[in-house]
């Protein structure tokens, strides 16, 4: 590998939440959030990182994560996704000594077929928050065999630092994200605000790149416009989907348990582990929202 910046911004990102790691496109941390209640208190700092997929990550950008302590990746793509990513230049599988990488994929290779795809990319690209809610009441519908690897390794592992990723870093990640935060109260306002982080996280080069391989599918065929909005991360479209998380499954704990199969023990322990007493780190991102 050679020693290579593509993909980070240092001087254009907020450091927390986010930490440059060479060749990773947005890479940050989860934590550091405040609880709605009780006060002073926040999410737990360098245990849930997420980001984009990692295949073109460098030398140095690997010694940055070992010494951050991760022990495990979690890869939220399909095979299929992957494969197409690795003819198009992009994509591929990572693994690094003292980390392992698990395979968690939200969708199926069927999921990821021609047909089901442009499905997909018609509702990512519907401007207005409804094609979002749709696409992400899809992820949640799909997701919870993945989602429940994640969240059991935060309720039994919490000692052992992790990472989670899809493509980009925004749709199945960032609802993985989402719930995770939503688990440990913190408020709608900061999830959608923590969400829309992406936006400044993927470089323009990045986002230029995905969507010259975006405009060569016929779903999306002469909708530019529909392609930049499908890579776009708007804190209103999480808004909408944390109300339609409570209108279809009651609330995030409610999707964890009767969804995702965790028993409300489990989620106690990940609210146990996650919270610490601590002013918030990002007050002033609080304060701005």
């Amino acid at each position: 590998m050679t020693t290579s910046t593509e993909g980070a911004e240092p001087a254009a990102l907020p450091s927390p939440p986010f930490i440059t790691v060479a060749g990773i496109p947005n890479f940050r941390d989860l934590g550091g959030y405040p609880i709605a209640s009780p006060s002073n208190h926040l999410v737990r700092r360098e245990v849930i990182y997420r980001c984009g997929e990692p295949s073109q990550v460098t030398n140095d950008g690997i010694t940055t994560m070992q010494r951050l302590g991760i022990t495990h990746i979690y890869d939220l793509r399909s095979n299929n996704e992957i494969e197409r990513a690795q003819v198009a230049g992009r994509g591929g599988v990572v693994e690094w000594e003292g980390c392992e990488r698990v395979f968690v994929p939200v969708f199926t290779d069927k999921d990821y077929s021609p047909q089901n795809l442009a499905v997909r990319y018609k509702d990512y690209s519907t401007s207005g928050t409804e094609g979002f809610t749709r696409a992400y009441s899809d992820i949640m519908n799909n997701a919870p065999p993945s989602y429940r690897t994640i969240l059991l390794h935060l309720a039994n592992e919490p000692e052992k630092p992790l990472i989670v990723h899809c493509t980009a870093g925004k749709d199945r990640t960032g609802v993985i994200c989402a719930i995770v935060l939503s688990l440990c109260g913190v408020d709608d306002e900061v999830v959608a605000r923590e969400y829309s982080l992406t936006e400044i996280g993927l470089t323009r080069e990045w986002k230029e790149s995905v969507i010259e391989h975006l405009m060569d599918n016929p779903a999306l065929k002469g909708n530019m416009e529909g392609a930049w909005n499908m890579i776009s991360a708007k804190a209103a479209n999480m808004l909408a989907t944390l109300k339609m998380i409570r209108a279809n499954f009651g609330s995030a704990e409610k999707y964890v348990i009767e969804k995702c199969g965790l028993t409300k023990e489990e989620v106690e322990k990940i609210r146990k582990n996650l919270i610490v007493e601590e002013p918030a780190v990002h007050m002033k991102l609080q304060q701005n929202l």
